[in-house]
């Protein structure tokens, strides 16, 4: 047995296998260390997300018809143009804030994982009589999805927090493709610290563990390194808004704003 054979429990060898070549190769490794069921980023998770967004009646609170705290306040404040432009909404489930950048009059592109998710947001549209969104139903990050730039604002509503460290790669490379000089992206993903949610372990453990434990927890500082290329606009807290507020708030999230030079 060479010293690259290894043993396959059975009394036989197994060659070992040398198909790493691309960077694709290496993120492709790299998500077969989490188990199947912890996928929540590719198109292999659709499956669990048209689980959790089957039964309406739930109570997840970003179940609500109503758009991100934030995102209202950039408009009202003048961070964002109110005027619309073309937005990109990655991971939008219902469609809450789709719904409102098209009120804005924002073209929208709105994209998710899941089917269950998208014909929700449809359903929603029409009963709302909106119009200029297109949505999508696949995943954002594949070559083969057809989500054509430049936007002027891309934003993410809790999806950003669902992928492995490694994948924030493709996530970088999508926003240097599909922003726009001088365009904006905003999100709210999970906040470290007290009164947030998420896990705050290091990136290598979540590849020790081979899960995500639900969600990775951000700092301000992470994810201002993060996005570092961009110029940092606003990183808050999202405020938490009651029932009877037109907007959805949970304190437990950060909102951050950028904005591409």
């Amino acid at each position: 047995m060479s010293p690259n054979d290894r043993h396959d429990g059975a009394g036989g060898t197994v060659r070992a296998a040398r198909h790493i070549r691309t960077v694709d190769d290496v993120l492709g490794l790299l998500d077969g260390l989490f188990a199947p069921d912890a996928d929540r980023w590719s198109g292999g998770g659709a499956d669990w997300w048209d689980r959790f967004y089957a039964d309406r009646d739930k109570p997840v609170p970003f179940f609500v018809a109503k758009p991100d705290e934030n995102l209202v306040s950039y408009v009202e404040r003048g961070l964002l143009p109110a005027g619309g432009g073309r937005a990109l909404d990655l991971g939008c489930g219902p469609g809450r804030n789709s719904l409102h950048l098209a009120s804005l009059g924002y073209e929208v592109d709105a994209v998710d994982l899941s089917p269950t998710a998208v014909r929700w947001a449809e359903e929603r549209a029409r009963e709302a009589g909106a119009t200029g969104i297109r949505f999508v139903c696949g995943d954002a990050f594949a070559p083969g999805t057809a989500l054509d730039g430049p936007y002027d604002l891309v934003y993410d509503s809790g999806c950003f927090h669902h992928l492995p460290p490694h994948r924030r790669i493709g996530y970088l490379a999508l926003l240097d493709r599909v922003l726009a000089p001088g365009g904006h992206f905003a999100l709210t993903t999970f906040a470290a610290g007290e009164g947030g949610m998420g896990s705050e372990l290091p990136d290598a453990d979540f590849y020790r563990k081979g899960a995500l434990d639900g969600g990775l927890a951000y700092t301000d500082d992470s994810l201002r390194a993060v996005f570092a290329d961009l110029t940092d606009v606003e990183v808050r807290r999202m405020r938490d808004e009651s029932a009877d507020s037109p907007a959805f708030g949970e304190a437990f999230l950060w909102t951050a704003l950028f904005r591409r030079p």
